[in-house]
């Protein structure tokens, strides 16, 4: 090559490969487009007689070989083929799916203890689209068929299992035979537990949304989401929003994810067993009154939670009985355990629900779902947990 053309261009020209062996690591596809052989090759992959790569917006070898992974173990152990694509945060997962599957005078029937975020997203944004949200609460099987049966708007059912913060569990496996009995379509954000407890797919869920930006990542440094699914008539859709919206992953990201996701049954072992024994210890404290762990007897939803999970997760919550000033009193207390509004890292989170992720929710809304002012979260880390609890027993 060099013999033929200019230094100028020598310097600008991608040169031939040095790569003699399969790298042992999945690479970094660090471009932005991809070459074709010929013209015919690039009029098949783009008209999808060929299969192919063309613009990183529309898939990339890294971002691909991750989201396929990851549906792979959504949908393990069972018959199921499913699809995963990586986008560029949990709540455009949430809102890419929605765009997807969903169209303007359409309804999402969903809870209303949600995410604080998704319901922004559901009142501020979908709603001048014309896709109206019905808060309700969907621990009551009664309610659920009333509103599926009396209006055919209806048409998804989007729920978190267990609940943002307070661990309320939802019964998935009814729920979804139920709605796919009325043609509802369902779909269910597992951030907390990931496939490792909690497999919604093998329940009968239709959608599956992460934000990989907590556990399955679980290093706090990308911030990504997933969307898998099974259902075949729907690849399409949601991969021509994806790319039309822009809401992609970046193939670093998805690297990132990939590392991350090698340690997570280990990680989300030792997340489960310290949450475990954190929640005991809280329990037991005069200054603590209710603590939600699905792992304690004394969660209303224990058995449910016994019955669809695999573990019991590192998430927990507690109120102490001093309220919001007893809340920013310990916060301010701790020295171990790190203030930070996420979850999922390897290291011990503490967040104010009432200041924060739910800032933006009515106070009588928050209140009516367990969230006080008193109500402080916890994403229990995979360190010691001699640690963690003597930070938080001092705080207290």
């Amino acid at each position: 090559m060099k013999d033929h053309i200019s230094f100028d261009s020598l310097c600008v020209k991608e040169y031939k490969r040095n790569v003699s062996t399969k790298p042992h690591q999945l690479p970094i596809y660090a471009t932005s487009s991809f070459e074709f052989d010929s013209l015919d090759q690039g009029i098949d992959i783009f008209t999808g007689e060929e299969k192919g790569h063309s613009y990183s917006r529309y898939g990339n070898p890294t971002v691909d070989t991750v989201a396929t992974k990851l549906a792979e173990m959504e949908a393990f152990g069972t018959q199921l083929t499913p699809y995963g694509f990586l986008t560029s945060s949990g709540m455009s997962a949430i809102s890419t799916l929605i765009l997807s599957t969903l169209q303007k005078g359409d309804k999402v029937l969903t809870q209303s203890n949600l995410y604080g975020g998704t319901t922004n997203l559901f009142n501020d944004v979908l709603v001048q689209l014309g896709i109206e949200p019905v808060f309700i609460n969907m621990q009551d099987k009664d309610t659920i068929q009333k509103h599926i049966d009396t209006d055919t708007t209806i048409k998804m059912v989007y729920i978190e299992t267990p609940a943002n913060p307070t661990m309320a569990c939802i019964d998935i496996k009814w729920l979804a035979e139920y709605a796919k009995s009325k043609n509802v379509l369902t779909a269910i954000d597992n951030t907390f537990c990931t496939p490792i407890i909690q497999q919604p797919l093998a329940l009968g869920i239709d959608f599956v949304v992460h934000s990989t930006t907590k556990y399955i990542n679980g290093h706090g440094n990308s911030i990504a989401g997933i969307i898998i699914g099974h259902k075949a008539d729907y690849h399409k859709k949601i991969w021509n929003t994806l790319k039309l919206v822009g809401s992609t992953c970046n193939p670093w990201d998805a690297w990132l994810i990939n590392n991350g996701v090698k340690t997570l049954a280990l990680r989300m072992e030792r997340h489960s067993s310290n949450a475990q024994t954190l929640a005991e210890h809280l329990e037991s404290h005069n200054k603590v009154g209710t603590v939600n762990y699905n792992g304690l007897t004394s969660h209303p939803d224990h058995e449910l939670a016994k019955s669809q999970m695999k573990g019991f997760g590192g998430m927990l919550s507690f109120e102490v009985k001093s309220g919001m000033e007893g809340a920013r009193n310990l916060m301010n207390r701790l020295k171990f355990c790190s203030l930070a509004p996420t979850l999922g890292d390897v290291d011990t989170l503490v967040l104010h629900p009432a200041s924060s992720s739910h800032l933006n929710v009515d106070k009588e809304v928050r209140e009516a779902n367990g969230i006080s002012d008193g109500l402080i979260r916890v994403s229990v880390g995979i360190e010691s947990i001699e640690d963690i609890w003597a930070d938080i027993n001092q705080a207290l």
